[in-house]
C-alpha cells in the first residue's frame, strides 16, 4: 500500500470515466430516446474538495451526453472529452495542456476502453465492480462500486496521501 500512497503523492490530475465510474453504468432512455444518468452527490463533493487542493479533474468518456456536460460544468471540471472511444488522444491533449507527465496523472476506470490510459498513468484505479481484466491492470481497486461513491473514495485517498485531507476536514469541524 505504501507504493500506492507514493504514487498518489505525485498526482496533479485525476481522470475519470463516466459510465460505470461516475454512474453505476446503467443507461436509461425514455420512449423519445432521451438519455438519463444518475450521479452520486458524494462523488461531486469529493471532486470539488480535491480541486480545492490543486489537483485538476478531467473526464474522458466513450459516450456523449448532455447530462454529463451539465454535471461536469456544475462541478467546475474544464477538461471534458466525450465521444472518445479511443481515449489516448484526449489523454495526450490534457497532459500537453497541463504540462505534466503521465506519472502525475491517475485514471479511474471500469471497462476495457479504460485500459489504454490506465496502463500509462502513474496511478491506475479500478472501481469495485470493474471488469476483471481492468482490475488486473489496476494499481488499486476501490471498496465502493461505480456510481455509489467510488470517486469520493478516490478523492479522499488522494487528499490523505498528499496531506491535505486534515485541513479540509478541519474546515467542517469549526
Amino acid at each position: 500500500m505504501q507504493e500506492i500512497i507514493e504514487k498518489a503523492k505525485k498526482l496533479k490530475l485525476l481522470i475519470l470515466d463516466v459510465d460505470g465510474v461516475l454512474t453505476d453504468g446503467k443507461l436509461f432512455f425514455d420512449d423519445n430516446g432521451k438519455e438519463y444518468k444518475s450521479f452520486h452527490a458524494r462523488d461531486g463533493h469529493g471532486i470539488k474538495l480535491l480541486q480545492q487542493t490543486g489537483v485538476e479533474v478531467a473526464v474522458i468518456s466513450g459516450r456523449k451526453s448532455l447530462s454529463v456536460s451539465l454535471r461536469m460544468k456544475s462541478l467546475g471540471i474544464n477538461h471534458v472529452y466525450q465521444g472518445h472511444e479511443n481515449k489516448l488522444a484526449a489523454f495526450a491533449e490534457i497532459l500537453e495542456i497541463m504540462g505534466i507527465t503521465p506519472e502525475q496523472a491517475a485514471h479511474v476506470g471500469d471497462d476495457l476502453l479504460d485500459l489504454p490510459i490506465m496502463t500509462r498513468v502513474g496511478l491506475a484505479i479500478a472501481v469495485h465492480d470493474a471488469n476483471f481484466a481492468v482490475k488486473s491492470h489496476a494499481h488499486w481497486c476501490t471498496q465502493t462500486s461505480g456510481g455509489q461513491g467510488a470517486v469520493r473514495e478516490v478523492c479522499d485517498f488522494i487528499m490523505q496521501a498528499q496531506g491535505s485531507f486534515d485541513s479540509i476536514l478541519k474546515g467542517y469541524l469549526n
